[in-house]
């Protein structure tokens, strides 16, 4: 937010559009880098549930220390549909919203 909210500034200083334009790369990179990491953290939560709450038995066939999350895949939603989760969306949604609202507005002030 700050890096896009500093290009909106040398836009609005220089009046060029491409500023703007380029604002679009860090806001679509990070909407990607957020979904990625809120996809691993419902693929550790999974994990965790599960020897949360397995039995003293169950939990013993389970590696020590184990970290792979391979086998929580199929029950937790793919990466390209977390892009689009409300937490996700709701935050680079409404920044890409106003990168498109200033790019618009610009071509009608010129």
């Amino acid at each position: 937010m700050t890096l896009t909210a500093a290009l909106f500034a040398l836009a609005a200083k220089d009046s060029n559009l491409k500023f703007v334009l380029v604002a679009l790369l860090p806001v679509l990179s990070f909407w990607g880098l957020d979904a990625y990491y809120l996809r691993q953290e419902r693929l550790f939560r999974k994990l965790y549930d599960e020897l949360r709450l397995a039995s003293r038995e169950e939990a013993k066939k389970v590696e020590p220390f184990t970290m792979s999350t391979t086998r929580y895949v199929p029950d937790v939603q793919t990466w390209f549909r977390t892009l689009w989760s409300s937490t996700v969306i709701t935050l680079h949604g409404i920044v890409l919203g106003a990168i498109v609202l200033v790019i618009v507005i610009s071509r009608f002030i010129k």
